[in-house]
């Protein structure tokens, strides 16, 4: 008898105890018995508010939570910008590569190409690069080469998207940047004294980035190495190429190159 009533004395503080954590978790962590909608809308919430620590901590545990459903579909495409914002980029960059894997024909998913763009467009740039004003054509431009693909991925594919102006503007930038990254690569040859290196990597310029800013200084580079080559011909039909579209180019005002830290190179030395 004594052993019936100390085990039922037992199962009861049981039940206490359970009932006890069962109020702690409500009232501790919500993220863990709040219904899906309620948890989309205070991440939603948190989201527009600015408090993207919150936004991203609700978002993902609807996630994991409610593995399926267009609560599900949304948060994701709200974590993937919540965490871009936070300048977690690697985690934004796999958050959008997940979406578009798994769901390639939701009806939003034109904007996860373009906010899969914009993120390798800012993947790089940290505060220093936001405000110390580097040049981010003398860093690695595989980021730069991704958003440019990324971008022209969403034009292929929705070229009517309402993203598509701003992904084309995007691009434009994009280009001009990758050509001044290669120029920067043909003037470290033509300042190492690399003069073949110099003028065929001014030629991939020429080629393969008309009309931007860079062809003017490839051509110039391309006078420059040929001369130090001997190719006296090479040199003339690179100087009347240059002088036909950039008739302005600072080379025929004889203040090119630009760098004075390597512009001696180019002087014959006179004993």
């Amino acid at each position: 008898m004594r052993f019936s009533t100390a085990l039922k004395l037992f199962c009861l503080s049981a039940l206490l105890v359970l009932a006890a954590c069962h109020r702690g978790a409500k009232k501790g962590d919500e993220t863990e018995y709040l219904p899906v909608d309620q948890m989309y809308g205070v991440a939603k919430a948190a989201l527009e508010d600015g408090n993207l620590s919150k936004a991203i901590k609700y978002d993902q545990r609807l996630i994991a939570r409610f593995p399926f459903g267009p609560y599900t579909e949304q948060a994701t495409l709200d974590l993937a910008y919540a965490q871009y914002k936070d300048d977690k980029r690697e985690d934004a960059y796999s958050t959008i590569n997940r979406f578009i894997k798994t769901y390639p024909a939701q009806k939003h998913v034109d904007y996860a190409y373009y906010l899969r763009g914009v993120i390798n467009f800012d993947r790089d740039r940290g505060f220093l690069d936001r405000y110390a004003n580097q040049d981010m054509t003398k860093r690695d431009q595989s980021h730069t080469l991704q958003s440019f693909e990324d971008f022209n991925d969403l034009l292929a594919r929705f070229p009517n998207s309402r993203y598509a102006d701003d992904a084309r503007q995007r691009m434009i930038y994009l280009r001009d940047n990758l050509a001044r990254g290669q120029l920067n690569i043909a003037e470290f040859y033509l300042r190492e004294g690399a003069y073949v290196a110099a003028a065929n990597r001014a030629q991939d310029i020429i080629e393969k980035f008309q009309r931007t800013p860079a062809v003017g200084d490839a051509l110039a580079i391309q006078i420059v190495a040929y001369k130090k080559l001997g190719q006296d011909k090479l040199a003339a039909d690179a100087e009347r190429v240059l002088k036909l579209n950039y008739p302005n180019h600072p080379y025929f005002a004889g203040n090119w190159p630009k760098h004075p830290h390597w512009w001696w190179r180019m002087i014959p030395f006179r004993g």
